[in-house]
């Protein structure tokens, strides 16, 4: 019984070793950053082409040892990003042997008290302050120097256990005479001055930066690393290169074990791209020189360092037979969190339902089937609506966490008395009813295509349709793929409307 008890004593002992084991495993310190719109810029995914440098130094971190947040808001200040209430929301989460990086500056040399944004602070590093009844918020604040809230913000951080870095702001890409101007007489001069009266490490990005732009050249760093219309933010290689240079800087300080959890050799795919799916029949398909579908243009009218366009149609199927044969399945299988997926079908559905090519769906929206053998093959089908499978392909993407867009068909080149034929009382109308049921975006190429081409005339028209009434060669596709993304860019909600190269629709 002794010996019982003893062997049951040194089990719950070794199990309970196992799991403070793994609990201290599972336990990852966290590097939060904190900043204006050079850490991350907008929502962090790049909408017109500019980052942060908050969101690639993730991919330099060994992340099964080490979590990486970016909650940096563009537009702020060290005083704004407290005064929002956002440093509160970080300073919650910080645990005891986390880091918190730390860049401000851009945004500090603004107005002290105005009814735009009143975000400045006052200049210096010192403990001058002044009373202001604030125009913007109705409030009575006091106001303190850049430096104070830099002490402020490394004091909260050290008090919770864990360790602050401050980082100098990134300099505007602004030339004279070959040369970038540094801030070390300013931002980047109080930071590292706090840096250094706190003690705690300091990251000399302005410097770096710099010295990097001007080895480059000014020709090289505008239009890749800086866009011409915007000299402070990065683009996706200059918020790398940025990032880069940092991470150099940790292996460079002695005293921030923060250097222990990067990669050896780090490999930088940024931005991560997301997918965009198109499925669909021949006037989406890439199909061939003669014969274009929409789908084959459209990546031109994206920005495409930030979305892959797979265009996955294929010509002469329906909603059904593009489920029958398989194809579906594989695109479903290539869908993840994040996707996108476009879906336009409409000009086979009215075919036979068992006669080759037996890809005719049954009309609607319902529920009804129609169970055949088919002639070809032998095999048992259930035959569903064309709204049925259109309501399928989105609901099971959706469930993906794949965002979904039904498209109507494109009009074919049929007119009457002036007037382009429609096909709202069926296919395209259906489209329409399938997205509000499925609870699913929806964009009209339809109609809009329709009355595009009314505007341009018939003749005009008929250069776009080789062979048919139906199929469009690349100029015609090129027009289709324009409206698609015209009227992506205009769909209220959509995330893929932010991918929108809108430079290209002008």
């Amino acid at each position: 019984m002794i010996r019982f008890i003893n062997v049951f004593l040194l089990a719950l002992l070794v199990l309970g070793c196992q799991v403070k084991e793994k609990e201290q495993q599972e336990k990852k310190p966290t590097i939060f950053c904190i900043g204006d719109s050079t850490v991350k810029n907008g929502q962090g995914d790049g909408a017109g082409g500019l980052w942060g440098w908050g969101d690639p130094i993730v991919q330099f971190f060994d992340t099964s040892r080490v979590n990486v947040e970016n909650h940096a808001r563009g537009g702020t200040s060290s005083r704004t990003y407290r005064s929002l209430g956002l440093w509160e929301k970080v300073h919650e989460k910080i645990q005891p042997g986390d880091y918190v990086m730390i860049q401000f500056g851009h945004n500090d040399s603004g107005a002290l008290n105005d009814s735009l944004r009143a975000r400045g602070t006052i200049k210096g590093a010192g403990d001058e302050n002044e009373e202001i009844d604030n125009i913007l918020t109705g409030e009575h604040e006091t106001v303190h120097t850049y430096g104070w809230y830099l002490r402020q913000y490394i004091n909260e951080i050290k008090a919770k256990g864990a360790k602050p870095v401050i980082v100098s702001p990134i300099p505007r890409n602004r030339w004279v005479n070959g040369r970038v101007p540094r801030n070390d007489n300013s931002y980047g001069g109080w930071a590292k001055q706090v840096a250094e009266e706190e003690k705690v490490p300091f990251i000399n990005l302005n410097a770096r930066m710099v010295e990097a732009m001007e080895h480059l050249g000014e020709k090289k760093v505008t239009g890749t690393y800086f866009y011409a219309h915007d000299h402070t933010h990065t683009s996706a290689k200059g918020a790398v290169l940025s990032a880069s240079l940092i991470v150099d800087e940790l292996k460079a300080l002695n005293k921030c074990e923060l250097k222990n959890y990067l990669l050896e050799n780090p490999v930088i795919n940024f931005p991560v791209k997301r997918k965009v799916f198109l499925i669909g029949d021949s006037t989406v398909a890439n199909n061939n020189d003669t014969i274009v579908g929409w789908g084959r243009e459209l990546a031109y009218f994206f920005d495409t360092s930030r979305v892959e366009i797979i265009n996955k149609a294929r010509g002469g199927r329906s909603t059904r037979s593009y489920t029958y044969e398989g194809l579906w399945d594989e695109v479903y299988g290539l869908l993840s969190d994040g996707d996108f997926l476009l879906i336009q079908f409409g000009h086979n559905e009215g075919g036979n339902l068992n006669k080759p090519k037996f890809r005719g769906s049954l009309k609607g929206l319902g529920d009804e089937v129609e169970e055949i053998l088919r002639t070809d093959d032998g095999k048992e089908e259930t035959i569903h609506t064309y709204g049925w499978y259109l309501k399928m392909f989105a609901e099971k993407a959706k469930a993906k966490g794949v965002e979904v867009i039904i498209v109507s068909q494109i009009p074919r080149n049929i007119w009457n008395d002036g007037k382009v034929k429609r096909e709202n009382d069926n296919y395209a109308g259906w489209a329409k009813e399938a997205a509000k049921q499925s609870d699913t975006y929806f964009i009209d190429l339809h109609n809009t295509v329709a009355k595009k081409y009314e505007e341009m005339g018939h003749d005009a028209v008929q250069s776009f349709f080789p062979g048919d009434h139906t199929h469009t060669n690349a100029d015609g596709a090129m027009f289709n793929a324009r409206n698609v993304a015209e009227l992506v860019k205009n769909l209220r909600g959509s995330k893929l409307r932010g991918y929108v190269n809108r430079e290209k629709l002008n």
